[in-house]
């Protein structure tokens, strides 16, 4: 039986592009503008935005996907978690300018303001430590937010550190640790067992074992 994968593009398309090549699938190492491709032994691949992964796989249109736990975080979709992948590792995180030395333990401020992508995950943080704040919903350069007065702290995804060095902020708390998941269409998953299963051992022989 033939798949159709969601396949994400961006920071993990090559690491998942190279799973998949390993798995006996020919994804490209770029897709360019492609949208979809079918490969030589009949799987159709789906080249999408991460946070589209879910959605594709939720109503049947792909089979399975390769998404970012983070993008599940903040995902309502219905799919299943079958396995972590181990690649694509990056930390989220409570960051702040070093300056406010919030990571020495310095207070917050009463009117605490926080910058994020991953609003679901920093208002769950947030309400268990029972620390009032509103959340600033943003979509990019969340690290400006801080320096400029928008936010006292941010939620955010790092990798390296890199991005927060350069801007002088420092991680004042990890909330947790993402990775690349493989998911899959509760339905498709009954109908598409053996098939599905196989794809996963050639991804991962451990996460199938």
């Amino acid at each position: 039986m033939s798949l159709t994968v969601g396949v994400p593009k961006g920071a993990l398309y090559d690491e998942a592009a190279a799973r998949l090549r390993a798995a006996g699938i020919d994804a490209p190492e770029d897709p360019g503008r492609r949208l979809t491709c079918t490969t030589a032994d009949g799987t159709r691949l789906l080249f999408l935005r991460p946070t589209d992964v879910p959605a594709y796989v939720e109503f049947g249109a792909a089979d399975c996907g390769i998404v970012g736990a983070d993008v599940l975080w903040e995902s309502e979709r219905n799919v299943s978690e079958l396995a972590d992948l181990g690649f694509g590792a990056c930390r989220l995180v409570v960051a702040a300018r070093r300056v406010d030395r919030y990571h020495e333990g310095a207070p917050f401020p009463t009117f605490l303001r926080v910058a994020s992508k991953f609003t679901k995950s920093a208002e769950a943080y947030f309400a268990e430590r029972d620390i009032p704040v509103q959340i600033v919903k943003l979509h990019g350069s969340v690290e400006l937010s801080p320096l400029v007065g928008l936010a006292d702290l941010i939620v955010d995804l790092v990798a390296t550190g890199n991005t927060l060095r350069e801007h002088d902020l420092v991680v004042v708390d990890e909330i947790a640790r993402s990775t690349a998941r493989f998911v899959v269409n509760p339905v498709r998953f009954r109908s598409a067992y053996g098939a599905i299963v196989d794809l996963l051992g050639r991804l991962d022989p451990g996460a199938a074992s």
